[in-house]
């Protein structure tokens, strides 16, 4: 079984992915649409319009129009430009947390599933306890004990998600412990270490690549989940999740205030995931 199929992600996105099907044309559409994320992370001034942090309390909570594309705020801040602008904190923290996550679960994993015995079991009673947690939750105590910082926020998400990730690749590795050609090298004689380096290690963190693109949607979710509790990244850094916390007092008279930046948090989890999934699909030659 795939790796990514095991993929614990949160209930709206599998939905969305349950009628979004990874066909090559929305496969397309959603590579161009993460390539448009990733170029508004690297280069946001080519596609802001105006100042994001420029505030200009004639223009509050103005309605989307050609002037302001996706309204204002309440200060006057162009929504547009400040969701272009917090593209490249949102992907760092995605990609931090990825990174983080699954940096401390390859440790894990490889350590439990190739010593064995009461390394295994101890190190998969701790998971299992993590696991258990709801991923939310770990990352708000974390927060809530280190304080608001970007730094913490990657780390909190980072801690929050790797238990999963660990379980996925111990059972991967141990899988392929068992696999054919591992026992045909065991037979020639091969040393243990060259048989872990040349043919367990390499086909088990083989499909990490993929994981770690949906990886990132994934962590971007549970990031503006965080930021959305007051417990992100503070004010007025246009980090997505911020800016959905400002916005809901506003819901109710200026409604693209939240549903435009949930919609930009959407859009970017939904494309890395089923291009990771597409690409997984290719690295195990199914397309």
């Amino acid at each position: 079984m795939s790796m990514l199929a095991e993929v614990t992600l949160p209930r709206p996105l599998k939905e969305v992915l349950a009628i979004v099907r990874d066909t090559p044309l929305r496969v397309a559409v959603c590579l161009i649409i993460f390539g448009l994320f990733v170029l508004a992370a690297m280069a946001p001034k080519l596609l802001q319009t105006q100042d994001p942090f420029a505030i200009d309390l004639t223009a509050a909570l103005q309605f989307p129009s050609f002037a302001h594309w996706f309204g204002t705020d309440q200060l006057g801040r162009d929504l547009y430009s400040r969701v272009i602008e917090g593209t490249a904190q949102s992907l760092a923290i995605g990609l931090g947390a990825t990174a983080l996550s699954m940096s401390i679960a390859i440790v894990v994993g490889v350590a439990a599933a190739l010593c064995g015995g009461v390394i295994d079991n101890l190190l998969s009673r701790i998971v299992d306890v993590l696991f258990a947690i709801p991923t939310l939750l770990l990352a708000l105590v974390f927060v809530t004990v280190f304080g608001l910082s970007v730094l913490t926020e990657v780390i909190a998400v980072g801690l929050g998600t790797a238990p999963g990730y660990a379980r996925m690749i111990r059972g991967q590795l141990l899988s392929i412990k068992g696999a054919g050609y591992v026992e045909a090298a065991k037979v020639l004689g091969h040393p243990f270490p060259r048989i872990v380096l040349r043919h367990i290690l390499p086909n088990a963190l083989n499909p990490l690549t993929a994981m770690m693109t949906i990886g990132v949607g994934q962590a971007i979710i549970w990031a503006s989940g965080l930021a959305f509790l007051g417990l992100g990244v503070a004010p007025p850094a246009p980090e997505w999740g911020a800016l959905l916390n400002a916005g809901r007092n506003y819901v109710i008279y200026a409604w693209w205030l939240e549903i435009i930046p949930g919609l930009a948090v959407t859009a970017l989890a939904l494309s890395a995931t089923i291009v990771g999934r597409h690409l997984q699909d290719h690295l195990e030659g199914k397309r």
